[in-house]
């Protein structure tokens, strides 16, 4: 497998060429790159302006595995306001824009909340599921048409809270490329990464490893690798077994103030590990 950082490990703000000039040092062959409404990679892009980044990234040694959208958070795939899930799905045709562009196949998709801690309104689970499932395949002939998958990450956002419903949820949509992008750090509040691999199989599209601590409530829950509660030997068993092979992305909270790139090179360094070792 590839390896890639994702630029959530960054926050908004973070300056691209620099962020991918860190990844490159720290060894990496990729990045997941993030829209965002007000970023260097928003929603007004233009096709020119794509084309170069990938260029200047590709330039660097390093290629676009995927892209995010941090204000897939301001918008609710799932809600019941028309209009704001009508922005939500022009965000992800935008996410598949720029991946088409960056020579990328597959778009990290929010797909939407019944209730977050960090994301306005609450929704009837039933509703969130049926407007979440109904929009995502809405949008699987423009990813399709594109190349491109959609692959629904598992959130924060008390909806799909099991792999069997995560893959009825999928399967229902009938695409093939509409998927899942498992994070394995994610879901240890609620279940074993191993066992929703091995549930969703061929279904993933991309893999996230981040590590955290059960026990510990919040954002303050997500540690550097090997130092939560997941079982990357489990886990990498079950990658195996589901005869997972594209890329491995890193994506986590950055752990060191003072030097605040360091935390992508001991996820490199630990990365490299899991894969070759466990």
């Amino acid at each position: 497998m590839k390896t890639a950082v994702s630029f959530y490990t960054f926050g908004q703000d973070v300056d691209i060429r620099e962020a991918c000039e860190q990844a490159k040092k720290a060894g990496y062959d990729g990045v997941e790159l993030c829209l965002s409404e007000q970023g260097q990679l928003n929603m007004k892009t233009g096709e020119k302006e794509l084309l170069a980044l990938r260029r200047m990234v590709n330039d660097m040694g390093l290629e676009i595995c995927s892209v995010g959208a941090w204000n897939m958070w301001e918008h609710n795939l799932a809600g019941e306001d028309e209009a704001d899930a009508a922005y939500a799905c022009d965000i992800a045709k935008k996410q598949v824009e720029c991946a088409q562009a960056f020579g990328a196949d597959a778009v990290l998709i929010v797909p939407g909340w019944v209730g977050t801690n960090f994301a306005p309104g609450i929704v009837r689970y039933d509703i969130a599921y049926e407007n979440s499932q109904r929009r995502l395949a809405s949008l699987a002939p423009f990813a399709e048409a594109a190349g491109v998958s959609l692959a629904v990450e598992n959130v924060w956002n008390k909806l799909l809270l099991s792999p069997i419903e995560m893959r009825r949820f999928l399967d229902e949509i009938g695409s093939d490329r509409v998927g899942a992008y498992f994070d394995v750090g994610n879901i240890i509040y609620i279940g074993y990464p191993d066992q929703w691999i091995d549930i969703l199989g061929s279904r993933i599209k991309r893999l996230h490893f981040c590590d955290a601590r059960g026990e510990q409530a919040g954002l303050g829950m997500f540690v550097d690798l090997f130092e939560g509660d997941v079982d990357f030997r489990t886990v990498m068993q079950a990658v195996r077994r589901v005869g997972y092979d594209e890329w491995a992305t890193v994506e986590f909270l950055p752990n060191y103030k003072m030097f605040p790139y360091q935390s992508i090179i001991n996820a490199r360094l630990s990365l490299e590990r899991i894969l070759t070792e466990l």
